[in-house]
């Protein structure tokens, strides 16, 4: 029998932009990543300052889904990601290495 937990765990959550609050959250906003946007010179740069998923609903891949959103938003939008975030740097993109092309490096400057 499916319950709510494993049709989550199936199903893609719907990831939201909340552009007044700096974050992508659940739909029900009880999960979300933070980010602050920083400029360097014409270099748009979103910093993925911290990821939170409520205990009740670790374990989902919520984290993720969050990281994949911000990471597209961030390419569609032609911007560098600086993972600032333990999830992010220390989980997300070592698990995910073909994002690592949009993290936020100081050679940017010198290749503009």
């Amino acid at each position: 029998m499916e319950t709510p937990t494993t049709k989550l765990a199936k199903e893609a959550p719907t990831i939201v932009w909340n552009k007044s609050k700096c974050r992508f959250e659940t739909e029900d906003k009880e999960a979300h990543i933070d980010y602050v946007l920083r400029e360097n010179g014409t270099v748009m740069i979103m910093d993925l300052v911290h990821t939170y998923v409520p205990t009740s609903k670790r374990g989902l891949g919520l984290a993720s889904h969050l990281c994949l959103a911000a990471f597209n938003h961030a390419k569609s939008h032609s911007m560098s990601i600086i993972p600032t975030c333990s999830y992010v740097s220390d989980t997300f993109l070592p698990r995910n290495p073909s994002w690592n092309s949009l993290v936020y490096s100081e050679d940017l400057k010198s290749n503009i």
